[in-house]
Parts: structure tokens; sequence; C-alpha cells
């Protein structure tokens, strides 16, 4: 930093900000400029509106489709033969013993045993789904500070992963519900829909990412533009 010294009274004078800043500030500032809002309080307001009915609506998605799963669920047999132990997928005889067990139960999805493993895959994403969608609402009512940079990224990160994981979920319940002639068919544009997703994605995740940096680094560099000079001390002069 470059200072101005009064020869008279030691006088120290702070340069302006424009010699205090190097390329790479300049350069900060410029993005930091480009990503900035018009209107903070105004975008907050709006967004936490929006995020709070989305992530309600996912979360009830999800809910539902844990409940009712693609493909329906086994029903009890309604033929006036209904006992306890059909209903239990168990079925005993006189002495105890046991006699059919059954490999789906009424209540129970029917494609679980069909394929056993896309069902499980199903599972995963759509409970990570709810689950993200559920700490978007909790993030919202939780009274943290909207206007600050790191829980508006943490919301933002949250609702891409509930985003993405709501995603895969259609995805793979499409995949047990389709036929394989008709699936085999829509593979291949799907597959190119998802590598546009991962790029949409990974665009919106960096640009996320580079404004805290960017804030983290001016919040940071703020404490180091202004430097601490001495003052000369006046020379007292002695009477003549």
């Amino acid at each position: 930093m470059k200072n101005e010294v009064d020869n008279h009274g030691g006088f120290v004078e702070e340069s302006s900000n424009e010699e205090d800043k190097k390329g790479w500030r300049k350069v900060l500032e410029y993005v930091w400029s480009w990503m900035a809002y018009k209107d903070k309080d105004k975008w907050l307001k709006q967004m936490s509106g929006n995020l709070g009915l989305i992530a309600t609506l996912i979360a009830t998605i999800t809910f539902q489709m844990a409940l009712n799963p693609p493909g329906g669920v086994r029903p009890v047999k309604d033929d006036g033969d209904a006992t306890p132990d059909i209903i239990a997928c168990t079925l005993f005889d006189n002495k105890g013993y046991l006699i059919n067990d059954l490999s789906l139960c009424p209540g129970e999805a029917v494609l679980a045993v069909i394929y056993p493993d896309k069902y499980q895959r199903f599972l995963y994403w759509n409970t990570i789904c709810f689950v993200a969608s559920l700490s978007v609402l909790l993030l919202l009512m939780s009274g943290l500070p909207l206007n600050h940079r790191f829980p508006t990224w943490l919301l933002s990160i949250v609702m891409c992963l509930a985003l993405t994981s709501l995603a895969f979920t259609y995805i793979t319940a499409l995949d047990m519900v389709t036929p394989d002639p008709v699936w085999h068919i829509a593979h291949e544009i799907q597959r190119v829909l998802i590598y546009a997703w991962v790029g949409m994605l990974s665009f919106v995740v960096l640009f996320l990412t580079l404004r805290i940096i960017i804030w983290g680094v001016r919040a940071f560099g703020k404490k180091d533009k202004k430097t601490v000079t001495p003052k000369i001390p006046r020379e007292n002069t002695p009477p003549a």
C-alpha cells in the first residue's frame, strides 16, 4: 500500500481502493458483481417461499411412493376363505406344522419380489429424496439467517440433492414397470438426458460453490486491505 505522509504534521492518508487492488482482486470483484443480486432481500423472500413449497411437494410425493410403490402391492384374497394364517403369509396344519411359506405377504410390494435389486435402488433414491426434502423444510423452519451466505449455500445444495434423487427415483421406477422391448428403445434417450442433467447439476453446484468461495475470500481479504501505519510524532522545537 502506498501511503502519503504530511511533512508538516505527520498526517497519514490512506490510499484509495483502486491503488490497493491487485489483478486477481479485480477479477474477483468483476465475477462477484456479475453473480450478485440487485435486490437481495426480495430474492431471499421469494426463494424461501418457493423452496418451502417445492420441498413440501417432493416430501408428499416420496411418502406416497413408499406407501404405494410402482407395480402395486399384493392384496388379501377376498374369497371368503381368508384366515389370520393367510394374512400372516403362513399356513399351519392342525398339529402346528408349517404347510406354506409365501414369499410375498399381503400389503407388500410386488416388484420387490420380481426385481429385488432394482427395487432396492428405488428405495435408496426415494429415501434420500424424502430425507433431503425434509431437511430443506427443517432448515427453513429452524430460524437460520438466510441472509447469510453459508445457510443459503447449504439450502441450495440440499435442494439439488433432493431433485437429483427424485430424478433417479423416477428412472428406477420407470425401469421396473416398463416392458423390456419398450425400455431398450427409450433407454438411449434417457441416458442422454441423464448426462445432460448431470452436466447441468455440476454447473449449478460449481456456481454455488464459486460464490461461497469468493465470498470467503472477500470476507477475509477485507482484513488485509487496511494497514495501520504509525503516525510520525511531531518534533517539539524548544522555544528560542
